[in-house]
């Protein structure tokens, strides 16, 4: 929703640069706002929450008139002694006034006398502004035109809502907004937390209960790096997010029951199903990518228990929006509900007089919004902005960015990506999980465990066969080449290539598991202080891009260890066309193939007398009950592992020791006694076959070595 999209596009600051041009932008967007609406809709009130548009017009004219005119314009008369009465809103100090509720009952004064009385004032207001200004008055003057541009997001706020009481389901404005590409799953973007200073920054204009700066100190967390969308919304209705009291506070679920809410307040769902929302260009079929809009702090409280996630507190949210960090949407899409009651800051003191009324009265049984919506005037917001509403109010622009516990700093958490597959690796039939989630700290530390065991076979044979021929794959290495490994893992294999190969400039690693790397790539850097180490955290299976000190260099792919062998062929083809792409034309890409051999060799590398790849297999679930808030019992599941001479493959898999159920991300996933997950496959290549795999994705094989049974295999392809 944009309503500027006919109106001003720049923020008063941009557009004006004298007071008087200033105050004379705002006035003008306020009647530009209030253009598209008949005398009828100005009129109107939808419920006591809301006011009339011509009430809207008035009161931002009395405002001026009564703490800019009568204080600062010697001889300045009111235009009418009664609109004091009709045009007050809260200000006790400045007498007695017209109910809230009752505003839609006032057919007097007109529209056509509102407007009268607006060009009465800013006649007054212009004469006013063009003699000696005092700091005063000017400090008076920005409060009076941020309270004026707070008043134009409440017009649109109250005239959607009036709309969408209509059958006829008007439109305020014609054009709708086009659908919006799809969005990837919500990143986490990490924060160190500790010792933070928020607030106003001093010299430039912001409301009194933005101040004073003071510091507050953060535990670790981290930010979803967009907002939560109209799509995932339908996946909490669609799980029975409005029947399921366990994800609401009492007073929401009360209100949920009172209210018979089942939706946002704006959606509407016809026989057939389908959605809409109605919006300020009418009703709309329901865009999924969009953000969801219009919903209660109790709905957004709601709806991050069931995502297994929190709403932030305004000091984590304001510390992020001054980070610089890849925060998408945090102004100009929809206001952001925060887990902070809204009350003063420390060392907080009301103003004197009516105006002190302005904020200081209502810090009380309301929750704070971060951020800005499209509704919101250009320039209007910024990073310490306190916006605040009841907990069940949501005919505002209130929308959604959720926040999780935990280590911050340059890790950017995988959890929203990693709950969205075990859910559905779990929902389905037969149950699995992907194998990329093994390698936490944890796995990862199992992993180089399982890889000095006497049965596992594929580490030292590679690692020997890499020795051997490190020499031969140095030879095709150019002179300041970047080496990119593919989950690098503990990098102990790429030592022996950077030892063969010192003519290379960049090592790149690129691995899921930060901590991980973040060893690894400390320990090379420790040990090779010539080359440049530029780790990527990430998903090496959809790499986004070469990291900048590798960019414009020859590229090596390194990739051993068999790994490749843990994708489907089809998924395995997709890699390697991805890794193409990554390194480009006429790159060298050295990978590790495990060669098919006898079960009397295979089983027991995947299931040792030690039981290690036992605990590396359930360490997964243990990640699951650590980050997703998992239930796994550990005891209750028993590795197996299973030689498939089908489709030439080991699988690893969970079994289920008896009939149970299990909670995840708040979701019961029932298991029968018996019932696997399926965790990993390693597929054993023949030569031939991956050859011709890796052909089919664009590389041909420069050359290939195999060791002395048990057969391994290591391959030099050229793109």
């Amino acid at each position: 929703m944009s309503p500027d999209d006919t109106f001003v596009l720049t923020s008063v600051a941009e557009a004006a640069d004298t007071p008087l041009a200033r105050y004379r932008a705002v006035r003008e967007r306020t009647e530009a706002l209030a253009g598209p609406l008949s005398p009828e809709d100005q009129a109107a009130q939808s419920m006591p929450d809301a006011s009339p548009t011509k009430w809207h017009r008035g009161h931002t004219t009395w405002f001026f008139e009564t703490f800019l005119l009568a204080s600062y314009a010697p001889g300045y008369k009111p235009y009418d002694p009664a609109f004091g009465y009709i045009f007050n809103s809260y200000y006790e100090a400045m007498g007695p006034r017209q109910p809230r509720p009752q505003r839609g009952l006032l057919t007097r004064p007109s529209c056509a006398e509102v407007g009268a009385y607006r060009r009465h004032v800013d006649a007054a207001m212009a004469r006013l502004l063009s003699g000696p200004l005092s700091p005063e008055l000017l400090e008076r003057l920005d409060l009076g035109l941020a309270h004026e541009e707070q008043h134009q997001e409440l017009l649109l706020m109250d005239i959607q809502h009036l709309f969408a009481q209509s059958p006829l389901y008007p439109a305020y404005r014609e054009r709708p907004d086009p659908p919006r590409p799809a969005v990837p799953a919500p990143g986490f973007v990490g924060f160190e937390g500790g010792l933070a200073t928020i607030g106003a920054d001093e010299g430039v204009f912001a409301f009194d209960n933005e101040r004073p700066r003071h510091r507050v100190f953060l535990e670790p967390f981290r930010l979803a790096d967009r907002l939560t969308t109209n799509g995932e919304w339908l996946g909490f209705i669609e799980d029975g997010g409005y029947e399921r009291p366990e994800f609401w506070l009492s007073d929401g679920w009360a209100t949920v029951q009172e209210q018979a809410w089942r939706a946002p307040l704006y959606w509407r769902q016809d026989e057939d199903g389908a959605w809409s929302e109605f919006g300020l260009a009418g009703l709309r079929p329901l865009d999924g990518a969009a953000p969801v809009a219009h919903v209660s702090y109790y709905e957004a409280a709601a709806f991050a228990t069931w995502a297994g996630a929190r709403l932030p507190t305004e000091a984590e949210w304001e510390l992020a929006a001054r980070s610089g960090q890849d925060l998408r949407q945090m102004s100009g899409e929809a206001w952001q509900w925060t887990a902070s009651a809204y009350a003063p800051y420390p060392g907080f003191r009301a103003g004197a007089g009516a105006l002190g009324e302005y904020n200081g009265k209502f810090m009380v049984n309301q929750m704070v919004l971060r951020g800005g919506a499209a509704g919101t005037p250009p320039g209007h917001a910024r990073a310490s902005y306190r916006n605040f509403f009841h907990p069940a109010q949501r005919w505002m622009f209130s929308g959604v960015r959720l926040a999780r516990d935990g280590a911050g700093g340059r890790e950017k958490a995988m959890d929203a990506g990693f709950r969205e597959d075990v859910l559905a690796g779990l929902t389905a039939s037969p149950k699995s999980l992907p194998s990329k989630y093994f390698y936490d700290a944890e796995g990862s530390r199992l992993f180089e465990e399982i890889t000095v065991l006497p049965e596992y076979y594929p580490t030292r044979t590679e690692t020997a066969l890499l020795r051997r021929i490190a020499p031969e794959i140095a030879a095709r290495i150019p002179e300041g080449a970047a080496m990119i490994e593919f989950g690098s893992g503990a990098s102990t294999k790429t030592r022996i290539v950077l030892d063969a190969a010192p003519q290379l400039a960049v090592y790149a690693p690129m691995d899921i598991s930060a901590s991980a790397l973040d060893a690894a790539a400390a320990a090379i850097r420790a040990d090779y202080p010539k080359l440049a180490v530029a780790p990527a955290v990430g998903d090496f299976t959809h790499p986004l891009g070469l990291p900048g000190a590798a960019r414009g260099r020859p590229a090596v792919g390194f990739f051993p260890g068999s790994t490749i062998g843990n994708f489907p062929t089809d998924e395995a083809v997709d890699f390697l066309v991805a890794a193409r792409e990554l390194l480009g034309p006429g790159a060298l890409f050295v990978v590790g193939a495990d060669i098919a051999k006898g079960e009397d060799v295979l089983i027991p590398a995947y299931d040792d007398a030690a039981g290690v790849t036992a605990a590396f297999n359930k360490n997964l679930l243990a990640r699951i009950n650590r980050e997703l808030d998992g239930g796994f019992d550990l005891e209750a599941f028993a590795h197996r592992a299973v030689w498939n001479a089908v489709e030439s493959r080991i699988e690893m898999h969970l079994v289920s020791l008896r009939d149970q159920a299990v909670e995840i991300a708040g979701r019961s996933i029932a298991f029968a006694a018996g019932e696997s997950i399926h965790t990993e496959n390693s597929y054993k290549y023949d030569p031939g076959a991956f050859a011709a795999m890796a052909q089919k994705a664009g590389w041909r094989v420069e050359a290939r070595w195999i060791s002395e049974a048990p057969a391994f295999g290591v391959f030099a392809l050229r793109s």
